[in-house]
């Protein structure tokens, strides 16, 4: 495949998503409108159903065609694209950092031939004109010729993970968790006896540390961040789980008291530098915490997840220097300000520095 968009998210479906601007791949298929068919649900992994898509077989001609107009447009600038497809990278853009072009070498020749029925035109002054009815799209076949050699890629329906908080909430709740545009991260400074809140769905007590640390968290812009001390965080969050003030769960009382509480697992790190994370506290698919302390201090944490969930710490972390991607600190408060790095788009010639 030659250039397809990098996301962090469900990588099969939008995998099915940008092929079909691709290679032949799939190239009939957008052809002739099929790409409707190919339906997806809202949670992540779950294909509805087997998709099998050919891969044409790529002849010597193709690959020379293919690496031509790879070289071709590798000279283009951002200002040289066409306006349609400036549009659609600034949307990629939004959806993540590492961005892909995708574009196609072989495309059908469009027919310069206007198909109509002229009786339909046509009526007599006692007749109401007759309402044209839209002629049904002609589905086209793959030949022999390009299925002979070919190859097919499948994409099986996926499966309910295990220990996930998407299990225990709402639809609407879904929504808010699942991230839908790139995630910029949130830096926290704490101090020992300091406590970070994920919404209602995580928690995380620094207990013992002889020095603050940073508490970057990766998740869904639309999940709040909390930060309490350990004598008030039962308070708060008996107070306002449930509530706006957490968003998720939502529906007050009657909602809480069919969640599973919060359980506690204790967590033992020692920091590698301020400016390296040693280690990833995931809060179940609710999102991450990367944790940066100073070096060789150790620091005890205590991190929450709904019970039936897990809480899994991921060394080396996935991005150990997530904690410098930040702004200034607010003044009187724990938190920095937040800071979007630049999209990097492949294939594509930058001007000056970016």
């Amino acid at each position: 495949v030659e250039k397809i968009s990098n996301f962090l998210l469900d990588g099969s479906r939008y995998f099915f998503i940008c092929v079909p601007q691709s290679l032949n791949m799939t190239g009939k298929y957008q052809e002739v409108g099929m790409c409707h068919l190919f339906l997806f649900f809202f949670l992540p992994g779950t294909t509805l159903n087997l998709l099998k898509f050919p891969i044409i077989n790529p002849t010597c001609d193709r690959i020379f065609r293919r690496q031509e107009r790879l070289k071709e447009e590798a000279l283009k600038t951002e200002d040289q694209l066409s306006d349609e497809e400036k549009k659609h990278l600034n949307h990629l853009k939004k959806q993540g950092y590492l961005v892909g072009r995708v574009g196609r070498t072989f495309k059908r020749q469009e027919s310069s031939v206007i198909d109509f029925d002229p009786d339909t035109l046509s009526y007599s002054i006692d007749e109401d004109p007759c309402h044209i009815s839209k002629k049904r799209e002609e589905r086209e076949e793959f030949t022999y010729n390009e299925v002979k050699d070919a190859r097919w890629c499948f994409d099986t329906p996926g499966i309910v993970k295990e220990n996930c908080v998407l299990n225990l909430l709402t639809e609407k709740e879904v929504k808010l968790v699942l991230p839908t545009q790139a995630i910029i991260p949130r830096t926290f400074i704490l101090k020992p006896g300091m406590v970070l809140f994920l919404a209602a769905l995580g928690r995380i007590d620094y207990l013992q540390g002889e020095k603050p640390a940073w508490f970057s968290v990766v998740a869904s812009k639309l999940l709040p961040v909390h930060i309490a001390t350990l004598s008030t965080a039962d308070v708060m969050y008996e107070k306002h789980a449930g509530q706006e003030f957490f968003k998720v769960p939502m529906g007050g009382k009657e909602r809480m008291k069919e969640f599973p509480p919060l359980v506690p697992q204790d967590i033992t790190l020692k920091g590698t530098g301020t400016t390296e994370a040693v280690a990833d506290i995931k809060l179940s698919s609710a999102g991450w915490v990367a944790v940066t302390a100073h070096a060789e201090v150790e620091l005890l944490l205590r991190a929450y997840t709904p019970r039936g969930t897990t809480v899994v710490v991921r060394e080396p972390p996935l991005l150990p220097y997530i904690s410098n991607i930040r702004g200034a600190r607010i003044p009187g408060t724990a938190a920095y300000r937040t800071k979007k790095p630049p999209s990097l788009v492949e294939n594509l010639k930058t001007v000056g520095n970016r």
